[in-house]
């Protein structure tokens, strides 16, 4: 498991950020957010030493594609956190790595894994 990372998250859902961010620290991650906006979670993706992301795919009802398109174009991983199924996904970004809330710790951890190597 890579160690060290920075990870960008993006969750409105203050439990779940909380709890991301406990599970986050205790892979040896630090966490950049988490942003629970879309308007900070930009910022941070565009200005940030970012190493990967874990957004989740609506925030206050508006879709994280800004953040998504920010952080690949600086080349940056990311995964798509969601309550809803993988055809939510817009086409643009269907390949890219998605969780379906709840989903378990070590299948974040192994995703991250296989993300970052």
């Amino acid at each position: 498991m890579a160690k060290g990372g920075r990870i960008l998250v993006v969750e409105d859902e203050m439990l779940l950020a909380m709890s991301l961010e406990d599970l986050l620290v205790s892979y040896g991650f630090e966490v950049v957010g988490p942003a629970s906006r879309i308007d900070v979670a930009l910022r941070l993706a565009c200005s940030e030493a970012i190493d990967a992301g874990i957004l989740d795919l609506n925030i206050a009802s508006e879709d994280v594609y800004p953040v998504a398109d920010a952080l690949a174009a600086r080349g940056i991983p990311f995964l798509f956190i969601t309550g809803y199924n993988a055809s939510a996904i817009t086409q643009k970004y269907a390949k890219r790595p998605m969780l379906q809330k709840p989903f378990k710790p070590e299948v974040l951890r192994k995703t991250l894994n296989e993300m970052m190597s």
